[in-house]
């Protein structure tokens, strides 16, 4: 079956994405957004770049789609994150939830790895930085105070997203600027929840998106995806343990599976096809 599957993959980034039509329940991105050069596919030219990734051309700069779902902007050097969730594996243990521990470990293990990686000058939280209230104690502080002080020379943002309204902003002692969204970097707008906005390529996350391919007989399987749409993009949830919403795929959008450490953009949907 693994043959069926991999025919709805192409080769990582050989296709031109279109940015079409907005998702499906949320406003659409705006339609008055005009990229300085044409969208297009690139190759991987950063000397930090890995060859799993997938490159792509948006508001005419090249951006780097990482298997390890992260956004890399090499031009300027930040490094984007969408729904992080730290504690939510704690919080549903303290509901009583049987649910496994070292997801917070293992996300901060991730992040080192990106940083060691790409040495970005600013890392961007698109929103969901913290889970919820119950996450404001020692057991997680403390690891994550650990954390920020080993890599004190990168500037970090948060776009505050709807969780952390919920959880509170970070303490102040971790140095991180928390702001509403959009917030506007370069030709971006950094948003949590996808969003239309007048002049910039929206980046945003809250969706969790994950796309869905089929194999021969009733075979079928998820994956994590990035989606690419008019005028803007969605990253997929960073975090551990995070759900998923099915992204149908639609003439004009474009999707990107993460699968297997690789990236991997999904071939335009046909004129009869409905569902991805």
């Amino acid at each position: 079956m693994k043959k069926a599957f991999d025919d709805q993959l192409v080769s990582p980034c050989d296709a031109v994405p279109e940015l079409g039509r907005s998702l499906t329940k949320w406003k659409p991105f705006s339609a008055n957004y005009a990229p300085s050069t044409t969208d297009r596919m690139t190759t991987l030219s950063d000397a930090n770049a890995d060859v799993s990734a997938c490159a792509v051309a948006w508001a005419g700069e090249v951006l780097h789609l990482l298997p390890d779902h992260a956004l890399w902007w090499p031009a300027g050097r930040v490094l984007f994150i969408a729904d992080l969730h730290l504690g939510k594996a704690a919080t549903y243990r303290a509901l009583g939830q049987p649910v496994p521990s070292g997801t917070t470990r293992e996300n901060l293990r991730r992040l080192d790895a990106l940083i060691t990686q790409h040495r970005p000058a600013q890392l961007v939280f698109l929103g969901d930085f913290l889970h919820g209230p119950l996450v404001q104690q020692a057991s997680l502080l403390g690891p994550l105070h650990a954390w920020r002080t080993s890599h004190a020379a990168v500037a970090m943002t948060l776009v505050r997203g709807n969780h952390d309204d919920r959880a509170g902003d970070p303490p102040a002692t971790l140095a991180i600027e928390v702001v509403d969204e959009p917030h506007c970097i370069g030709p971006f707008a950094c948003c949590h929840i996808p969003q239309p906005h007048a002049s910039h390529f929206v980046l945003a996350g809250h969706v969790h998106p994950v796309c869905h391919l089929s194999g021969r007989g009733r075979d079928s399987m998820r994956m994590p995806c990035f989606v690419g749409d008019e005028g803007g993009a969605i990253l997929p949830a960073f975090g551990e343990f995070t759900g998923g919403h099915r992204i149908e795929r639609q003439a004009g959008r474009k999707l990107y599976g993460v699968g297997g450490g690789r990236v991997w953009a999904l071939p335009p949907v046909s004129g009869s096809q409905r569902r991805s």
